[in-house]
């Protein structure tokens, strides 16, 4: 029987504290949460932001460096110690994960695209989780993805996941602005609807991306016959309630027929 894929991006906002630290507990809890997934028949695929948040906090620069140089030496040594966290935290409920850093490049219809969804298939195939992240030590300025969004959708469609998660620090897409408490949540989108002129355009402050590029992603996924859901990241046992109480847990879904 085929299992039902899921691939989910976790941003850098919700993996990351008010201080611009790695918050470990909120990390310990999703892995808890993937790990109850997968045990329930679920295959998991992780997008993971968060490397370059983890190199600032662990390295103090005392001379001037510029945006690409910034990003280039955190996310080295800040993607050695996430990837690190999640293989302590995984190994815990005896999960294997594979670390994947790929560029915008390898989704170009060739052989690079074909020995990449190998890696992942034959990875799946033995149960390890895969763990992807952007390579940003050598993806800068053209080549580099807007952001996690728009490769979590790539990889969605590249392995035919059923569901694509995109955890945000709020609960999904509201008709105003989400501070206002006017707002409603705007729960079911289906094939067609323009939600544009409710997407807010900032930028999430740890991160390079915003609801703006998770409605994009939604859209562009959707028309790919793949369920999304837009979901706050740091509610507790998020993961879990999305699959066993999804009318009562606050998210946007964008639905994958009429």
């Amino acid at each position: 029987m085929k299992k039902h894929r899921i691939v989910i991006k976790i941003g850098s906002n919700v993996l990351t504290r008010k201080d611009g630290k790695l918050d470990v507990t909120r990390v310990s809890s999703l892995v808890d949460q993937i790990a109850n997934l997968r045990s329930h028949g679920f295959e998991v695929i992780l997008v993971s932001s968060g490397a370059v948040a983890c190199g600032r906090r662990e390295l103090t620069v005392e001379h001037s460096l510029d945006s690409v140089e910034q990003r280039q030496l955190f996310s080295a040594v800040g993607q050695v110690k996430l990837v690190g966290l999640y293989y302590d935290l995984f190994r815990e409920f005896g999960i294997h994960v594979g670390q994947v850093l790929t560029m915008k490049e390898n989704f170009e219809p060739g052989e690079q695209y074909q020995n990449q969804q190998a890696c992942m298939k034959v990875m799946l195939e033995n149960d390890v989780l895969p763990i992807v992240n952007e390579n940003d030590t050598v993806s800068v300025t053209e080549l580099m993805f807007t952001d996690n969004d728009e490769l979590s959708g790539l990889i969605a469609q590249m392995m035919e996941a059923d569901t694509l998660i995109l955890l945000s620090n709020i609960d999904g897409i509201y008709d105003g602005h989400p501070d206002n408490p006017q707002s409603q949540l705007i729960k079911e989108v289906l094939p067609g609807t323009d939600l544009s002129d409710y997407i807010q355009t900032e930028k999430s402050s740890a991160g390079r991306g915003g609801m703006q590029s998770k409605y994009a992603t939604a859209v562009r996924v959707q028309q790919a016959g793949i369920r999304v859901i837009i979901a706050n990241g740091k509610r507790e046992n998020i993961l879990i309630d999305l699959i066993a109480h999804p009318a009562t847990t606050p998210h946007t879904e964008f639905k994958n027929e009429e």
